[in-house]
């Protein structure tokens, strides 16, 4: 039987966000504004450095996941809730000199929740057959 459509929009989707995981250092180069939290090139914060070693770990897992999502239900679903704890705490951080974030991974971390957790549900998987 073929893949539903949206279990393969499921494995496109958690491709793509591990891609965009995986490219956050070059997405603060190109709009500090947007990713980054302090002044100057992104390899001068330590914590930032931090950041693109955990979602650039989670983009590779997230790479592997989009082979079988099935096999990966936790590992979707702990990306689905840290990015929307991830966004709301930005949002309030985002005042003042920081409201760049508000435009930037703020609505992209909401939009990973929003697409994988649709496509989740809407793929069927990870529900329990009738017994």
């Amino acid at each position: 039987m073929a893949p539903s459509t949206s279990y393969r929009l499921l494995q496109i989707a958690l491709a793509a966000f591990g891609t965009v995981m995986v490219l956050l250092y070059p997405l603060a180069v190109v709009w500090p504004s947007g990713w980054a939290w302090h002044q100057g090139a992104p390899h001068e914060s330590d914590y930032f450095m931090m950041i693109v070693g955990v979602y650039a770990t989670l983009g590779v897992f997230l790479w592997n996941a989009a082979r079988r999502p099935e096999a990966h239900l936790s590992l979707i679903w702990f990306t689905v809730a840290s990015s929307l704890v991830h966004a709301v705490i930005m949002a309030g951080e985002s005042a003042g000199p920081h409201v760049g974030h508000l435009w930037g991974d703020v609505p992209a971390l909401l939009l990973v929740a929003i697409v994988l957790s649709v496509l989740v549900r809407g793929s069927g998987i990870g529900r329990q057959p009738a017994r």
